[in-house]
């Protein structure tokens, strides 16, 4: 079974669009041929049955509920009793980590009205992550006025929802195409810390010059899966330190997953160059 070499933490991947991961069946035998350790999936309690069924781990199943940051009071509720009953439903076949991603339904309204909202909605659903004593674990994608991103909006968060069933998704890539330090990061956050994404991102240093980071490009084309002057790859094809990440994790009882997230020009595409960006993204995490 592939682990990271510090922390012996378990590597998988998160199951992604293309035509041949719509096949779970094909997608877990992959899996289970490569050594992966587990696979997140969509909210779907079926598919965590057969994925447990057939000896992997869901590393996150997904939890989105936009609704919960809608202005309106009575949207909030529905979405959030929505979500506690998928909570429960996942819970029952194992799942014990919600991935989402904070996007407000109306991205263009005040960021801290939308803040507003999000902690409403958040704090009703947090008694049905703690009763299934699962972790919410919010992604900081920056999307359209996405919240829980930076540190700064994190820590808010926290402190005003007050459940200790709220967490992260730590996904190194983001932060990086924000040029926040992912290992300043991992310290301050570590203990909310509930799963990883094995993701990472290059910034290309000669289309910063060429473009800077403020206006868009006049003739230029963006990267897939990326911009101007950064994009998304494999782990080992970016910047982030992994190995000096996975140790302080562990230092601080870390010993959840690491999930490859594949999102990277030189590999997506294909079912062949699919498979070969997460077979060589896992086995360059077993290495760190």
């Amino acid at each position: 079974m592939l682990h990271t070499r510090t922390g012996s933490l378990g590597i998988g991947f998160r199951r992604g669009w293309s035509d041949w991961q719509k096949d779970l069946a094909s997608v877990i035998t992959f899996a289970q041929e490569q050594g992966f350790a587990c696979i997140d999936i969509g909210g779907n309690p079926d598919e965590a049955k057969q994925i447990h069924d057939a000896g992997l781990r869901v590393g996150s199943a997904d939890l989105w509920m936009n609704d919960i940051l809608s202005p309106d009071a009575d949207t909030r509720k529905v979405a959030a009793e929505k979500a506690s009953a998928l909570v429960a439903d996942l819970a029952a076949q194992g799942v014990t980590n919600y991935f989402s991603v904070m996007l407000p339904p109306e991205p263009n309204r005040a960021r801290a009205e939308n803040f507003d909202f999000m902690v409403d909605g958040l704090r009703q659903v947090a008694p049905a992550l703690e009763a299934a004593n699962g972790k919410l674990v919010l992604e900081g994608w920056p999307g359209p006025g996405a919240l829980c991103c930076t540190p700064e909006s994190y820590r808010a968060t926290f402190e005003a929802v007050g459940s200790p069933a709220i967490g992260i998704n730590f996904d190194p890539s983001h932060l990086l195409r924000m040029r926040i330090d992912p290992v300043r990061f991992a310290h301050e956050f570590a203990d909310r810390i509930h799963h990883v994404h094995g993701k990472d991102t290059e910034w290309i240093d000669e289309a910063t010059y060429e473009y800077g980071i403020e206006q868009p490009a006049t003739h230029g084309k963006p990267r897939g899966f990326g911009a101007m002057c950064w994009r998304y790859t494999i782990p080992g094809h970016g910047e982030t330190r992994w190995t000096e990440l996975f140790r302080i994790l562990t230092d601080r009882g870390y010993t959840g997953l690491v999930s490859i997230e594949l999102e990277d020009e030189n590999f997506n595409g294909s079912e062949e160059g699919e498979k070969a960006g997460l077979i060589a993204g896992g086995h360059f995490l077993a290495s760190c």
